[in-house]
């Protein structure tokens, strides 16, 4: 779901770099508590106030506004915040003024986790555990604890005409140099192999880069994870692929929009799911979905990049336990809702495996595909340790490889010293 104001779910998903601006600022005095009673109850009732950022989709808001309505332990009172939703909720975690439940991309950022400014959320989840998609859970967890309960599922992935392939003699790519070959061949006086953003892919491929030579931003164990042979091979590839003069660059629109494949400027596109009402519009039949491809035959592995709201709980909610059980009445138990909310106002995979099963819109043709590859082959955009200043390092560093040819391994150490500098202050 896509986002009215400056940060949307698009905005979140395009941070495979780690662009994602953290930093505390002041946030406007309406905290949403005042019109729950302060906080505390009403008519008997704990008085909650839930935050969201602005959604873009028509009823959203009404939806949200429905679901709390509907929940009979606690008045719930809804804050829909446009603007810079991250700096606001960074900001209100810190006063005794801010949101009982809130959402955050990709659930709270490691200094609000190491702050104790949100509570652990594991007990919520019981049974319904195993059926979240892994790679979510795993993004909102630190130490064994859960932090935030996903709310739906957006992901980005290839996007390609079946009929611009066939018409070249291209197989869909399964390796990087594959992709490197189709887009030199589908590239022609009209339209251009491939379309990763008009930055070249600085801001999207920075995750698809390193899952595709079997590396990743961190290691298991938190450690730098990607000063290897493998990822500067792969970063090369980019560089590669930005000189080819297959790729589309100074398209009308970037990539999170469909208008430059749907338009016939481009044959493939790194995109995301949102963009499928309109792609099926365009091209009932006529496009394919695949992962970014593996480095090469032995190396690496495919990879989608998957990103997700998840629903959190402030420790200074003056009812935490009334917070806990909303979010676990809405984000776990409502399984009816969290389907509406997935596919009624876009087009979105909800966060649970029985419910996207469940989903009519994603049963068949590359909305399958698309769940499949999330549960077999999704990557959380980036690691809860990631934080902005290494993600700023690291997206730099993209942007000096791909656009001006400078060396993979010489940026590669740069980037490592300053996230090495970041884990030692986490773990300090």
């Amino acid at each position: 779901m896509s986002g009215a104001g400056g940060f949307n779910r698009r905005s979140f998903l395009a941070m495979g770099g780690g662009l994602a601006a953290l930093a505390v600022a002041g946030c406007g005095s309406n905290t949403g508590r005042e019109e729950a009673g302060g906080g505390g109850s009403e008519g008997g009732k704990p008085a909650l106030a839930q935050w969201y950022h602005q959604y873009g989709e028509p009823g959203t808001q009404q939806a949200v506004e429905r679901y709390a309505k509907e929940y009979a332990d606690a008045a719930v009172t809804v804050q829909w915040s446009p603007g810079d939703y991250d700096k606001k909720v960074a900001s209100a975690l810190l006063t005794d003024s801010g949101p009982d439940v809130f959402e955050y991309g990709n659930g709270p950022s490691i200094d609000m986790i190491k702050g104790g400014q949100v509570v652990d959320l594991t007990d919520l989840l019981g049974d319904a555990k195993s059926d979240f998609t892994p790679s979510l859970i795993e993004r909102m967890s630190y130490q064994g604890k859960l932090y935030a309960i996903p709310q739906v599922t957006d992901m980005q992935l290839l996007v390609y005409r079946k009929s611009l392939l066939q018409q070249a003699g291209v197989e869909p790519p399964t390796t990087v140099d594959e992709l490197l070959a189709a887009a030199k061949k589908l590239t022609t006086d009209k339209v251009k192999g491939l379309f990763v953003g008009n930055d070249g892919g600085v801001g999207i491929l920075g995750g698809p880069a390193l899952w595709s030579a079997g590396v990743d931003y961190l290691t298991k164990d938190n450690q730098f994870g990607f000063d290897d042979p493998a990822a500067v091979e792969s970063l090369r590839k980019l560089r590669e692929l930005f000189t080819s003069k297959s790729l589309l660059l100074g398209a009308p629109t970037d990539w999170s929009d469909p208008s430059a494949f749907t338009q016939g400027l481009t044959a493939m596109q790194f995109t995301g799911l949102w963009t499928f009402p309109q792609l099926q519009k365009a091209f009932p039949d006529d496009f394919g979905v695949l992962p970014w491809p593996k480095l090469n035959a032995s190396t690496g592995a495919p990879s989608v990049t998957v990103g997700a709201y998840g629903a959190a709980v402030s420790t200074k909610a003056k009812d935490v336990e009334a917070a806990k059980k909303f979010v676990q009445w809405l984000w776990v138990d409502q399984t009816d809702k969290q389907l509406d909310w997935a596919q009624t106002y876009g087009f979105h995979i909800p966060a649970r495996k029985s419910l996207a099963e469940r989903a009519d819109k994603l049963k068949s043709g590359p909305a399958a595909d698309a769940v499949k590859f999330v549960n077999e082959v999704g990557h959380a955009q980036n690691p809860l340790l990631w934080t902005p200043k290494s993600g700023t390092a690291y997206s730099d560093a993209l942007n000096r490889i791909i656009k001006n040819g400078t060396d993979p391994a010489t940026e590669i150490k740069a980037v490592k010293a300053v996230v090495d500098a970041e884990l030692q202050r986490i773990a300090g």
